[in-house]
């Protein structure tokens, strides 16, 4: 059976994207730690991060690493946060968004009932924003 991230990335279920390629996606959570919470997943369904190949891998954070720069710019953050946790959904997945201290490190402060149209400008905000950054190659259509 294919993964909730399967699902999102096949269309299945929609989805928020910021980022699209062949490998790799990125689109935003509904369960956000900050504006702008970004996951970063590969199109193969990896369980453990650890077992991904170091291709996928290496996609993988090169992604969140561009997204993580446009974010701290955009939402006017000191850094980007960056978790591979893996508990939640069994396919490899990066969480990167605009953190202020190590108290946005916290999944038990998630908004777990975001308004619908802050995650949609937040999601426009970052496709203009990677846009500008040079990779509008990667970056969908809102």
């Amino acid at each position: 059976m294919s993964t909730l991230f399967t699902r999102i990335l096949n269309g299945e279920i929609p989805g928020r994207f910021v980022w699209r390629e062949d490998d790799v996606s990125a689109f935003l959570t509904t369960g956000p730690l900050a504006d702008g919470h970004t996951l970063v997943v590969p199109t193969e369904e990896v369980d453990r991060w650890t077992d991904a190949s170091p291709e996928t891998l290496a996609r993988v954070m090169e992604v969140a690493r561009r997204i993580g720069a446009v974010q701290v710019d955009l939402f006017d953050a000191p850094r980007a946060g960056l978790i591979v946790a893996g508990y939640e959904i069994n396919h490899l997945h990066v969480h990167v968004w605009p953190s202020r201290s190590m108290a946005d490190f916290n999944f038990a402060s998630a908004d777990q009932n975001p308004d619908p149209a802050v995650l949609d400008a937040n999601a426009e905000k970052l496709r203009r924003g990677l846009r500008d950054a040079g990779w509008g190659e990667f970056v969908p259509a809102g």
